[in-house]
């Protein structure tokens, strides 16, 4: 039960374009992200779309796959954490942000022309 603690598994599609950063020793991270749907129907019976959006991490040599297959609007499912992080705004403001680290992905579209 151990690999059941803090794993989070999504299929969506990439909001905009991967932003990939490359730091001083090599390493590289993309950020992304993620919308997911989930459609039901209200009081009157109308079906409504609920979309939430997610904030993707990915760290290492995964980043070469994601720079060059995935695009705005590409469908893919990750499994990663959630890890939430603190910091403060150059207004001195503090804030938390919540986002998943992405361990393995699955690419469910063709990159697009």
């Amino acid at each position: 039960m151990n690999n059941l603690r803090n794993k989070v598994q999504l299929i969506g599609h990439i909001g905009k374009a991967p932003e990939i950063l490359t730091f001083e020793n090599g390493n590289k991270m993309a950020k992304f992200s993620l919308a997911t749907n989930e459609y039901y129907k209200n009081a009157k019976g109308e079906k409504v779309e609920d979309t939430q959006w997610h904030n993707i991490t990915v760290w290492g040599k995964q980043v070469a796959t994601i720079e060059k297959y995935v695009t705005k609007g590409s469908e893919i499912a990750v499994e990663g954490k959630l890890v939430t992080r603190s910091f403060e705004t150059k207004e001195g403001e503090k804030r938390t942000k919540t986002e998943i680290v992405a361990h393995e992905f699955l690419l469910l579209s063709k990159k697009s022309a």
